[in-house]
């Protein structure tokens, strides 16, 4: 048997999105090896039941862990508030990481400060975010910002077009006064340029993919599990829509 040590890790998302994680988890971790699965075919979920989100998940890890990965970053929003209590269940001996908006940066970055979080329909729906907006509900006004058709322009490799600035104008509107956004969706940090021109540079941006390559770096030490290898990792693309345009633009997406 192989060692450990030397096992991919594997990341998923219900499409291109995380690869804004993979991206933060390279620089990182630079000497790992990485197998990243985007679920195009069934992408978004975030306008999914929690159900079918559930299934999806527990797909794409049995899918990861036929390559014996050492670690599953779950790098998708609404999958981890859907199902990482579910999965961690199942394979309670496995790394398991998931995404969660990055409120706790956004609302200490400024006193009584406005907050916007920006994510699916679903995500801001379920209890996992509401239990953590509960938890600063008193230090920030944060605002719900659903943004569903968001991951639609990201998945067709737009990420700086006149109608996704269109798009993100009119949604953006009503919380220009806003001192913070929060991506709470891995696709969304793809359109964070568009994002800060329309909100202005004094807003300040944030999202999850870096705590989560942190977070995935830290229990990957704890378990004596981190590569020990010297030389640059390798970067695997995978899609369920199987198509040479979705591999091309995986690669296009992470090299941006």
């Amino acid at each position: 048997m192989t060692n450990k040590k030397d096992a991919p890790i594997g990341v998923f998302d219900s499409g291109m999105g995380g690869i804004s994680v993979l991206r933060e988890l390279v620089k990182i971790m630079p000497n790992e090896d990485y197998i990243f699965f985007g679920d195009s075919a069934n992408a978004p979920y975030g306008i999914k039941t929690v159900e079918e989100v559930q299934k999806l998940s527990f797909e794409k890890v049995e899918h990861l862990l036929s390559y014996n990965c050492k670690a599953i970053v779950v790098a998708c929003n609404t999958a981890t508030s859907a199902a990482i209590k579910e999965l961690r269940a199942a394979y309670p001996d496995l790394i398991i990481v998931g995404l969660e908006p990055a409120l706790k940066p956004a609302v200490e970055h400024k006193k009584d400060s406005k907050v916007g979080v920006m994510a699916t329909p679903l995500t801001l729906k379920e209890k996992k975010f509401n239990d953590l907006m509960n938890k600063y509900i008193t230090k920030a006004d944060i605002r719900k910002i659903p943004a569903p058709d968001l991951v639609e322009f990201i998945e067709s490799g737009d990420v700086d077009s006149p109608e996704l600035e269109t798009y993100l104008q009119k949604l953006l509107s009503p919380y220009k006064d806003s001192d913070s956004i929060v991506l709470g969706c891995t696709h969304f940090p793809f359109a964070k340029k568009v994002i800060q021109k329309i909100m202005g540079d004094d807003t300040f941006i944030v999202d999850g993919g870096e705590g989560a390559a942190r977070e995935t770096k830290h229990l990957l030490e704890k378990s004596n599990l981190l590569s020990d290898k010297t030389e640059k990792g390798s970067v695997k693309f995978e899609n369920s829509r199987k198509t040479k345009e979705e591999l091309e633009l995986s690669q296009k997406l992470f090299n941006l």
